[in-house]
């Protein structure tokens, strides 16, 4: 592989669903028009569209960019669905994300404590 996974600076989840059938150009607005993150800030980008079994990287290594594209033969992956944001991944995440476990799990709310009012 081109890029390993624990070389880069910074490495961002795009949560959602992206249409993967967009190539460097498009992935590259959706980062800048959406999130306002660094291209060119050492950083690879992870998008995954409708199917949890392949996503798509987007990174620059100073001369141009490389666009990625993993699919799993047995498997996929947990990827974030329910929020909207890019966010970015610890190694520790990274390693999660590719074995299969979804790195940023839902956040559960706690049950409300009978106050002083009850």
């Amino acid at each position: 592989m081109l890029v390993n996974w624990q070389d880069p600076k910074h490495v961002y989840i795009v949560c959602g669903k992206t249409d993967l059938r967009k190539g460097i150009d498009g992935l590259a607005i959706v980062v800048q028009e959406n999130y306002g993150l660094g291209l060119f800030d050492d950083s690879l980008f992870l998008f995954c569209g409708n199917r949890n079994d392949r996503f798509k990287g987007l990174y620059w290594d100073g001369e141009g960019f490389i666009l990625l594209y993993k699919r799993f033969e047995n498997g996929g992956l947990r990827w974030p669905r329910y929020r909207n944001d890019a966010h970015q991944l610890t190694k520790q995440q990274i390693r999660q994300l590719l074995e299969g476990i979804n790195p940023l799990p839902p956040r559960r709310v706690k049950p409300a404590s009978h106050g002083p009012f009850y």
